[in-house]
């Protein structure tokens, strides 16, 4: 089991965020089995620029962590995103959260997520989906979301589309 999580701030950011749900559903080997609600953010570190959407995503998955960070950057390619500044506007961003209980600590990817505690865009969604996950320091997402006054503001349902 996998937590992704994906946003947007270009262009249509609903139908953006409801497309690279379906295509992670598409892949062969991943089963999208919970999603959380969209929810509107502010940007972090560049804030000049448009509000995001964001959700989490739970995937149950017999790719290994490596090669689902590839799928998810496959997706984010074909739905048209290229490099740009770090923290930069984007038409769609999936990031790999964490793959079960593994922790992997390479250049091109860490698990858990490095950033993810610090991030109410993350954990807000994430403890919906997933309010008892423990994280690494030992406390769950749920906790750590109570404690974020990030200003998350829940956007839109998205509903699970099945197969």
């Amino acid at each position: 089991m996998a937590h992704l999580s994906l946003g947007s701030n270009l262009g249509d950011r609903l139908g953006r965020l409801r497309e690279a749900v379906e295509r992670l559903g598409r892949l062969d080997r991943v089963a999208v089995e919970r999603v959380s609600a969209v929810y509107e953010t502010d940007p972090v570190g560049v804030t000049d620029q448009p509000r995001f959407l964001n959700l989490a995503a739970r995937v149950r998955t017999t790719l290994q962590p490596a090669e689902l960070l590839d799928a998810a950057k496959r997706i984010e390619h074909e739905m048209g995103r290229r490099p740009g500044p770090r923290w930069g506007p984007r038409a769609i961003d999936v990031d790999l959260l964490t793959y079960g209980d593994e922790v992997v600590e390479t250049p091109r990817l860490t698990l858990p997520h490095a950033e993810m505690m610090s991030r109410a865009f993350v954990l807000v969604p994430l403890a919906e989906i997933a309010p008892d996950l423990r994280l690494a320091d030992g406390r769950t997402a749920g906790e750590h979301a109570a404690e974020k006054d990030g200003g998350c503001v829940r956007h839109a349902d998205l509903p699970l589309q099945s197969r």
